[in-house]
């Protein structure tokens, strides 16, 4: 099966736990996700950064993929935001989106569950666990392969994840151990990892502040 074409579908298995049948760091996931897709859009040439905000460069594809389209066009019909802005926006639903487009492609497949034992629910399975595996292989080649030889997404991807403490992938003690390298993959990442700091503290803040 070949592999996701979009950042966000990459992170959202990377997120995955096989083992257990769910994903990690579920609070912030929608957060990660959105950065996720601007990200790709930045790689894509489609936005670029003016003064700290997206903003349209080339015209979309007739058949730009679902998860990436609407964002598009949303920063296409609105006044300049920051990157943290778009971030935020439209967050809560990105898990569910990013989930149902695996499906629909085939790579997931939902099983009815009882949570708890009691109510009933969806829990994405994973019928071929190689997908997630080669996406783990390209992870861990952007920590320790020459930077040149580093591919913009699979930066972007390491940048996301370290940004969002997905600690499955990244410990702290390794994330400390490779601070320099994954400084590096951000800057090859461009604005996006920064915002998603910003976003996510700001999430935290207001959380911790009732």
């Amino acid at each position: 099966m070949d592999l996701p074409e979009t950042l966000p579908a990459r992170l959202y298995l990377l997120a995955y736990l096989p083992a257990r049948e769910h994903l990690a760091q579920r609070t912030d996931l929608g957060l990660l996700l959105r950065a996720a897709v601007l990200a790709d859009l930045l790689q894509r040439g489609l936005v670029r950064d003016e003064k700290g905000a997206p903003v349209p460069d080339l015209p979309a594809p007739a058949l730009l993929d679902p998860l990436l389209a609407p964002t598009l066009e949303e920063i296409a019909e609105s006044r300049p935001r920051r990157w943290e802005r778009w971030i935020t926006h439209g967050n809560h639903g990105a898990v569910r989106a990013v989930r149902d487009r695996l499906v629909e492609d085939g790579v997931l497949d939902l099983e009815q569950r009882r949570l708890l034992g009691l109510f009933p629910g969806l829990r994405p399975v994973l019928p071929d666990p190689e997908v997630r595996e080669r996406l783990l292989a390209g992870f861990t080649a952007a920590l320790t392969d020459p930077l040149p030889q580093v591919r913009p997404g699979q930066a972007a991807l390491v940048a996301l994840v370290a940004e969002g403490r997905l600690r499955h992938l990244l410990p702290a003690r390794e994330r400390h151990a490779r601070r320099e390298r994954i400084g590096e993959l951000a800057v090859q990442a461009g604005p996006v990892p920064h915002a998603l700091r910003k976003a996510l503290r700001a999430r935290h803040s207001s959380y911790g502040g009732g």
